[in-house]
């Protein structure tokens, strides 16, 4: 049986580009594993979004993203690469936030060459770290893992900054530092992404999409045919989610009942077995016999 990160590995040196979803915490994970997802993303702007209600800023602590990856991965059995942000510091702090991601059972980890404390990459009034310390920060990384198929992605929001060209330099000593996929974040237009994905042609990319963000939406058979490995859908979940939230609870608020908005709702049926209830009082009543 295959581990989570030979699985991803596997992924990555299979062809097919694939979309990867995020999620925020355990629940969500198990949704985009049902539908039929190999990847997942374990996406730091989600759970801050999610669980402190705070914009993607940097706010978000090492330990709490490290708690959401163990409850994600305890509860999947396809791989999640997590996000880790600019590392939570310097050289050491990128080793051992690659050594407690690794154990809390994440397949990979996204770091960023932003200054810390960073911002979501489609916000504005973003600053990044030298290219040398960003080349040590990845030699850190990769130097850290102990599983050699652990995937470290590295991502550069340089273009936001210092332009296009910047991005690419960048890129390629990200890559020969030994990162295994290169995320260029935040190009503006389609001409941008086919200079990403011509200058760094044969490199494993990734792209993100952001809905009403910089990045011109394209579909992934798109980024298929211009060679990106992956198609990040980091927060489209989240974004659902509340969206789904927000018609229901005005509903209530309206109608003082869900009576009329029942086909919003999953069955309790669902819901029980999305959270394993049958299983966990089965296991109930094994362990009082």
């Amino acid at each position: 049986m295959q581990t989570k990160t030979q699985i991803l590995r596997n992924v990555i040196q299979n062809p097919e580009t694939v979309v990867v979803p995020g999620a925020y915490n355990a629940l969500t994970a198990r949704l985009i594993e049902e539908a039929g997802f190999p990847v997942g993303y374990i996406t730091g702007a989600g759970v801050s979004n999610s669980m402190l209600g705070l914009a993607d800023i940097g706010l978000l602590s090492f330990k709490e993203i490290v708690d959401q990856i163990g409850y994600i991965a305890d509860n999947t059995q396809i791989p999640f690469i997590a996000d880790g942000d600019t590392g939570f510091g310097n050289t050491l702090n990128v080793f051992r936030t690659v050594r407690l991601f690794e154990k809390a059972g994440a397949a990979g980890i996204q770091l960023e060459d932003q200054v810390f404390p960073k911002r979501c990459g489609h916000f504005t009034g973003k600053s990044v770290i030298s290219k040398d310390e960003m080349v040590a920060k990845i030699k850190a990384a990769v130097d850290a893992r102990q599983d050699d198929n652990f995937v470290v992605v590295a991502r550069t929001d340089a273009r936001a900054v210092y332009g296009l060209k910047e991005a690419m330099d960048r890129s390629i000593a990200y890559y020969e530092a030994g990162a295994d996929v290169i995320f260029v974040e935040a190009p503006t237009s389609l001409e941008e992404v086919e200079t990403v994905a011509q200058s760094l042609k044969g490199y494993p990319l990734l792209l993100n999409m952001v809905e009403g963000g910089f990045t011109p939406q394209i579909s992934r058979a798109q980024a298929e045919q211009l060679g990106f490995k992956f198609v990040l859908y980091a927060n489209a979940g989240l974004r659902a989610s509340v969206f789904a939230l927000q018609k229901v609870y005005k509903h209530i608020k309206d109608f003082g009942s869900t009576a009329n908005s029942i086909d919003q709702l999953i069955t309790m049926d669902e819901r029980n077995r999305l959270t394993r209830l049958s299983e966990l009082r089965t296991m109930e009543v094994k362990f009082s016999e």
